[in-house]
């Protein structure tokens, strides 16, 4: 969350809902926010006791708050959200669900909501869909949408990607890469409750060429290999 002090309350509520009779934890990172978003966070944390905060002393940008958020997190499984109230919580358990039935898909490392209604500007919705059509040809990901917030994915097959600043954009074509299978789930979208964006289309079209070529050298070049664990071995 970066300067989005208006959204926490209905973040914090909704997020309860969808979890609602599941063991679970709630990490809200504070990217280096100018506004109340630290002190409201850190006052919802002392009566709930399964939100936890974290914070970067200046911005770090969206997979930097979503690397140190993983990093922390004590389960196996994570989903993750954009802060602007875009995203639905309510979708929680349909990602995650997946993941949690291990035995039934034992190689499932991702499940990637794609918005089926985005709720945007006509500008943002171009420049996506231009941007996600070049992305598909060069990495071939089988994605429609990998700019949606609501990811749920294995922690451990997260933290053995290499990190990079936008990797968030990149998870598919990281996961598969790295020997995990991938599923796409169709998520709703909303207006954003509160606040403005922290992005425009300038800046995402810059910075997304040199991503993009950088993911395609990494994954051309990137062996799979994947041990098998058979054991102790038995002497007689």
């Amino acid at each position: 969350m970066k300067n989005e002090a208006d959204n926490i309350d209905l973040m914090i509520s909704e997020i309860e809902a969808a979890c609602q009779g599941a063991d679970f934890e709630a990490i809200f990172v504070d990217d280096g926010s100018t506004d109340a978003t630290l002190a409201r966070l850190k006052q919802a944390a002392s009566v709930k006791p399964w939100l936890r905060v974290l914070h970067h002393p200046k911005s770090g940008g969206q997979s930097a708050a979503v690397h140190s958020g993983v990093k922390a997190a004590r389960a196996p499984v994570i989903c993750t959200m954009d802060g602007d109230g875009q995203n639905p919580p309510a979708e929680i358990p349909r990602l995650v669900a997946p993941l949690l039935d291990a035995a039934a898909a034992p190689d499932l490392g991702l499940v990637a909501g794609q918005r089926a209604r985005r709720q945007d500007t006509l500008s943002k919705k171009l420049a996506s869909r231009f941007a996600n059509g070049i992305r598909q040809r060069i990495l071939k990901d089988n994605t429609r949408d990998t700019g949606c917030g609501l990811k749920a994915f294995r922690r451990d097959a997260f933290l053995d990607l290499p990190f990079f600043n936008h990797m968030h954009r990149y998870l598919p074509a990281l996961f598969s890469a790295y020997g995990w299978g991938v599923a796409h789930v169709d998520v709703s979208h909303r207006h954003r409750h509160a606040g403005t964006s922290n992005y425009n289309n300038l800046q995402r079209a810059l910075v997304g060429i040199h991503d993009l070529i950088g993911v395609s050298w990494l994954i051309k070049r990137r062996k799979t290999v994947r041990p098998q664990d058979i054991g102790p071995s038995s002497h007689e």
